[in-house]
């Protein structure tokens, strides 16, 4: 159930009917989503070769690309709306990725664990990184390789001149819009240039 309404959430940024472009697309359940309840169209990206065939078998179209090479294929503002889920954490280059997201879509929207959830700060706090439903790896098996918090977030959009049209925080499956940093396991953003 909190899989589906984080699901929802995110989707209800994207306008209906929108071209959209969904990076590291996993298993295309979002574009899925996106394509029946609000008549969108587009790819997803993905580089694992079962989740690009379990795309497939879902009836989203995707491009099988490693996303540390960029975006160079698609042409400025070829979508309304580039997705981001849960893909900045595992990239090497987040910052040139996020100016790509921004060059080739019209809207950006993002999200990522947000590494500033309480929890985790108390797990740092007594000494432990913190392992999680969001964070669910230990510390030495981990496929993110950065963690972030939605104020560090801020920053950087601000420092590659984008604009935040809105921000918030998910946590199980709900909305929190006051003090997402502190309590919000999931940060979640819409910008533009």
């Amino acid at each position: 159930m909190a899989e589906s309404q984080a699901l929802e959430s995110i989707a209800r940024l994207v306008p209906p009917g929108s071209r959209v472009l969904d990076l590291g697309c996993g298993d295309g359940a979002l574009m899925a989503h996106l394509q029946s309840a609000r008549g969108c169209t587009g790819y997803g990206v993905e580089i694992d070769d079962a989740k690009v065939l379990a795309c497939l078998k879902r009836g989203v179209s995707v491009l099988q690309l490693n996303l540390e090479d960029g975006l160079a294929v698609f042409e400025d503002e070829s979508f309304d709306v580039v997705l981001q889920i849960d893909t900045l954490q595992h990239l090497r280059n987040a910052e040139t990725m996020l100016r790509e997201t921004a060059r080739v879509g019209r809207t950006g929207v993002v999200a990522f664990p947000n590494f500033a959830h309480w929890p985790n700060r108390l797990d740092v706090m007594l000494g432990r990184m913190p392992v999680t439903k969001r964070l669910p790896y230990q510390w030495y098996d981990t496929p993110n390789i950065r963690v972030g918090t939605h104020a560090d977030f801020k920053v950087l959009a601000r420092s590659c001149g984008l604009h935040i049209e809105d921000s918030f925080g998910l946590h199980e499956g709900r909305l929190i819009r006051a003090w997402p940093n502190l309590r919000a396991s999931t940060a979640v953003f819409k910008f533009s240039n």
